[in-house]
């Protein structure tokens, strides 16, 4: 007992200053901020918070590609809980550095688009998405409302 309750914490340590971890959350704090004419610098941090539902919020840390007009989220094929909540209400608020973003989501079905998405997400993170087709990914453009 003395093992697992000591091994228990210890995990509870290691993961407690992991914002990546894929942990949900309720309702994003901040200040409602204009939208920028350039993603590239508001989207430079490698984590960000997005938040679905919202007439229960639901929140999520993900990675984020923005690159000029462009903004992006992804979930590769997996068909997450902020998925299912964009596709039954594409309003999402996007959280950077204490701003928020109020913006909307909508799904990516081109090729050429996904593997240019593909490029820049390289290109910050250092490898290819798992799942480079389009059809079986959840990869999301984000645009104003």
């Amino acid at each position: 007992m003395k093992l697992w309750l000591a091994m228990m914490i210890a995990l509870t340590l290691a993961v407690s200053g992991c914002e990546y971890l894929p942990i949900s959350g309720g309702q994003l704090d901040g200040e409602v901020v204009p939208l920028p004419d350039a993603w590239s610098v508001v989207a430079a941090p490698d984590i960000i918070q997005l938040e679905t539902n919202p007439k229960d919020p639901y929140s999520v840390n993900l990675w984020i590609i923005g690159d000029g007009a462009d903004l992006y989220v992804y979930a590769g094929a997996n068909r997450a809980t902020w998925v299912e909540h964009i596709e039954q209400d594409p309003r999402v608020r996007l959280g950077i550095d204490g701003q928020l973003f109020e913006l909307r989501a909508e799904r990516v079905h081109a090729a050429d688009e996904f593997k240019s998405f593909s490029d820049k997400w390289e290109a910050k993170y250092g490898n290819r998405p798992r799942n480079e087709d389009v059809a079986e990914s959840y990869l999301f453009r984000l645009l104003p409302r």
